[in-house]
Parts: structure tokens; sequence; C-alpha cells
């Protein structure tokens, strides 16, 4: 018997890896195996504009089944699909694909990944989330019109909540708490992080419209907030602060086509869909009527320093690894 939830856990993991960085889009993990439990290929949506997370795993399982590396350095979703449909040969008659997500079922920079799979002829598709987007639903149906077998609701709650940030943010807003500590809870010790996961909040930052900032961090850090190691954008600024005595010369305030507000109220946040709040424990308690996930990096390091407490119990959502860090999101 085939243990669908080990498949589809994989599939999610890899999803998990580019959590908040698809937006606007949902994070997507896909996986296939052949008829023997051979794992072919794992991928995921990796950046808006970028290809689906199952023509990313039917590319990988093409090149892997082939040894065709036509499509090795390509890119463009639209040339990565034509080639597919054109060069098949029917290899995947006897494989499964593991979504994470129902396929979608509407033209956009590519036809519909469920049209795809059905024209490359798969046995089965297994899925974790129905779609609830009305405009990409559908792809159920279109599978099954085409003679695949679909399973749904493998792993269902843990695929609802990969995806919850993305049902948030259309609907409203999203709003998360990172911050980065010490293996013994030590929050003000300097630099805690490593390049890797600084790195990987830069590129979050390359994609939310707001950023909330204490205002004495702004005070002592003179920082920046930008993403910068990533040669991104730089979002808006909310210096959360009763005061407003802030030195203009600070670098938040020298990025252009930047608006920064200064303000003891969170009212700015409500103007905006996607927003960080960056911080120690003191502003993750003035913030905790608006926060929906939090985001920590424990680094490997026992410190000395003041020791965040926490006043409420929270669920992990995910735990990976980023380089010598754990990354955990919670709620």
């Amino acid at each position: 018997m085939v243990n669908e939830e080990f498949y589809l856990s994989l599939a999610l993991n890899e999803a998990w890896k580019y959590q908040l960085l698809t937006y606007p889009n949902p994070p997507v993990g896909a996986l296939i195996r052949d008829k023997h439990g051979n794992i072919l290929a794992i991928n995921a949506h990796k950046k808006q504009g970028k290809a689906h997370a199952e023509l990313e795993c039917v590319k990988e399982a093409y090149i892997s089944l082939t040894d065709n590396k036509e499509l090795q350095d390509v890119e463009d979703a639209s040339k990565i699909h034509r080639y597919l449909l054109q060069n098949h040969n029917g290899i995947f008659k006897d494989c499964t694909i593991y979504v994470t997500l129902e396929p979608c079922n509407h033209y956009g920079s590519t036809p519909p990944c469920s049209l795809l799979i059905s024209q490359l002829g798969f046995k089965e598709v297994v899925i974790g989330s129905t779609e609830k987007n009305k405009k990409a639903k559908g792809g159920i149906e279109t599978l099954k019109q085409n003679g695949i077998k679909v399973k749904t609701g493998v792993l269902e709650k843990e695929c609802d909540e990969l995806i919850e940030p993305f049902l948030k943010w259309q609907k409203d807003r999203f709003v998360f708490f990172k911050m980065a500590q010490n293996l013994n809870g030590t929050y003000d010790t300097g630099i805690i992080s490593s390049d890797k996961s600084r790195e990987y909040v830069h590129k979050i930052r390359d994609k939310i419209d707001l950023l909330v900032i204490g205002g004495n961090t702004v005070r002592k850090d003179r920082p920046t907030l930008d993403s910068r190691m990533i040669n991104g954008k730089a979002p808006d600024v909310l210096i959360y602060s009763k005061r407003g005595d802030f030195d203009t010369s600070i670098p938040l305030f020298k990025v252009k086509n930047r608006k920064v507000y200064i303000s003891d109220s969170l009212d700015i946040v409500k103007k905006y869909n996607f927003i960080m709040i960056e911080g120690a424990e003191k502003l993750m308690k003035a913030c905790d009527s608006v926060i929906d996930w939090y985001l920590f990096f424990i680094a490997p390091n026992i410190k000395v320093g003041k020791n965040i407490s926490f006043e409420k119990e929270l669920q992990t959502l995910h735990q990976d690894k980023i380089s010598t860090d754990t990354m955990l999101w919670m709620r």
C-alpha cells in the first residue's frame, strides 16, 4: 500500500522553503514518483512570474528520465510547457504527481496546470488543499474529465496551513512578527542570525509592503531596513513610537520612493496587505492584536543578555534549518 502522506509531506517541506517569497501567489510544492515508488522529482513554485510547482517538477522529472538537458537552463514557463507537450512521448503514463494545492485551472503566463497534467497522461494526482480561489479552481474536475485518477484531502490540514498567509493577504492582510534569538533565549546581543538567515529576511523584505520597527531600535541601531543583500526593494516603514524625535540622517530616512511613518498607533497597518514586524519582546507584545504568525531564527549560541518571555502559547507550524540556525514558523 502506498504511503501517500509520506510523498506529499516531502512536497510540503519543499514548498515551505519558499514561504512568503511567492507573494502574491501561494507557496506550492510538487513531487513525482514512478510506479515502483521511486521519486523522480521534488520541486516548488519559487516566485511570482516563474513556473508553477507542477511545471517545475515535470521539467525536473523529464530531465531525469530522458537525460535530455535541453530544458536544463530554461526558465520561461511557456517555453517549458510547449517543449514538454511536444516531447514527453508518454513517459509519465505510469507516474503519480503529488501537489500541495489543487492544480490551477485558468490561463495565466501558461495554460492551466490541470490541463498540462492531463495532456502528459499522468496516472494519478494526489492533492492536499483544494483551491479556494474562484478564478483558479476547477482543476480537479478537469483532471477527472480527462481520465486522471484524483485523490484529495491528503495532509489537508498541513497543506491548508501552508497557504494561510496567501488566503489572508488575498482577503485583507497578513501580518507576521520576526525575531532572532540565541539558544538560551537572549535577544539583545548584537547580530545573532547567520548570513543565510539574514539573506532570507532580505528576500522577504523585498516582498512586503510595510515594515514595522520600534523607535528605540531606530535610535540605537540607525538601520537602513532595506533588502540590499539581494538587491531588492525597500518597503515602507512604520516607526512605532510615542516620541517623534528621530535623527533624519539615519539611513532608513534616505531611501528613495519609501514612505516613513512615525506613530504610536497601528492604524497604518490597515492600509497594507503584507506586513512584517521586526523587533524584540516589547514590540511583539505591543503589536499582539495584529500579529497572525511568528517567525523565529534561533542561533546555536548561548550568550548573556535579556531573555524573551511569553504570555501566550504558540503552535509550531514548520521547522527548518538555514545554515547553522533553526527557523520556526509559529502562530
